[in-house]
């Protein structure tokens, strides 16, 4: 849960849109170590920022990972995701195994419903870091 509140402050995400993000986004799972199966939802990711919030940890882990992160010559901004594509796949596509593939659902743009994934990219607007 920790690595979920990092990500949220980091790309700046309200509750819901973190928990949608964790669905469609594999390199968020991946990094908060979860599968699909075990996504918090929101309720969930609220109840722990408050918790943090009410402990008063959040601005000192903040602090400790940031420090952590300038030790290793890494750079920290806050970022935001800024352009998602979605790469169409006909409802019937099956993985090596057979199954379904669970990066691959459903998803709404406008009125239209599409089957596939989504390709997100995100910048640093002071960096310019991909």
């Amino acid at each position: 849960m920790l690595r979920v509140h990092l990500m949220q402050n980091w790309f700046a995400l309200s509750d819901p849109a973190m928990e949608e993000a964790l669905y469609e986004i594999a390199s968020l799972r991946t990094f908060a170590g979860l599968g699909l199966e075990a996504i918090p939802d929101e309720t969930t990711i609220l109840n722990f920022r408050h918790l943090l919030e009410a402990s008063d940890l959040a601005e000192d882990i903040f602090k400790q990972v940031n420090a952590h992160l300038a030790r290793k010559g890494l750079l920290l901004k806050r970022g935001s995701i800024v352009d998602a594509t979605i790469i169409a796949a006909p409802s019937s596509t099956k993985n090596s195994t057979g199954e379904r593939d669970p990066e691959m659902h459903q998803t709404k743009k406008g009125n239209q419903w599409h089957f596939g994934m989504k390709a997100h990219i995100g910048v640093d607007a002071e960096s310019g870091l991909v």
